[in-house]
């Protein structure tokens, strides 16, 4: 008996894996500005740093790992790991750095990634090159591409310096590697795929879903990510987060 479910075992490990074991869910949330809405822009893409402290701190509570993608790999060696991304440069965002530096502790260490857009660097509303050095080098804060001038890069002309340029300059910025990417409107094709291949390791869409463990061709550049809106309750967040 025991060598026949030995062997079943190891037939169900062969040909069905994803049904024997349940893939780990990663969420991986996106935010826009961390601020009170005041009635300039979508709404929806405002979350109030009054909301986004509660947001961390039942992060901090319910035992979540904050990663951000230059820790990619202890995806499998923590219990329940999550990203936090930033779109766009805001400088609102410095409100979500200051959330994450109240709520730090010897144990918990909020993280998040901020992605660039490289030509609206230091304008008005935007962060500045002595900004992203400074979020660089505090350890909280991952600085990463979303491209130069934020176009729909499935229809642009201008793809290979969309991409490249936008890497290299905020490598030059902060004296960091660059490997991850954020497709502007979450627009992406095969092009697009093989394309950004060459220079990062991931891409980001804007697809909802957490990230679940496949193993199919170029999972990495197409990463699902849920919004995190101005609606979005506390009961919302942990549903998101918890992924029912």
């Amino acid at each position: 008996m025991y060598k026949l479910l030995v062997l079943i075992l190891g037939f169900l490990l062969i040909s069905s894996p994803a049904e024997v074991f349940a893939q780990k869910k990663v969420p991986i949330l996106v935010y826009h500005s961390i601020a009170e809405f005041t009635g300039h822009g979508q709404k929806e893409l405002y979350v109030p740093p009054e909301n986004f402290e509660k947001q961390i701190t039942y992060l901090r509570d319910h035992g979540f790992t904050l990663l951000t993608f230059e820790q990619w790999q202890e995806i499998d060696l923590v219990k329940k790991p999550i990203f936090l991304t930033f779109d766009d440069g805001y400088i609102n965002n410095l409100n979500a750095f200051k959330v994450f530096q109240k709520l730090q502790t010897s144990q918990f260490k909020p993280r998040g990634t901020f992605f660039i857009i490289t030509d609206f660097i230091g304008r008005a509303n935007r962060l500045s090159e002595a900004d992203l050095k400074s979020l660089s080098k505090s350890g909280l804060i991952s600085i990463q591409s979303h491209t130069a001038t934020h176009p729909d890069l499935t229809k642009t002309e201008n793809l290979v310096s969309e991409l490249r340029d936008s890497q290299k300059k905020v490598e030059k910025i902060i004296g960091e590697k660059v490997i991850a990417i954020s497709y502007p409107y979450g627009n992406v094709n095969s092009t697009v795929v093989n394309e950004t291949k060459k220079y990062y390791l991931f891409g980001l869409t804007t697809t909802p879903g957490p990230y679940i463990k496949q193993g199919i061709e170029n999972e990495h550049y197409l990463l699902p990510r849920t919004y995190i809106k101005y609606s979005t309750s506390l009961d919302d967040f942990a549903k998101i987060v918890n992924m029912d």
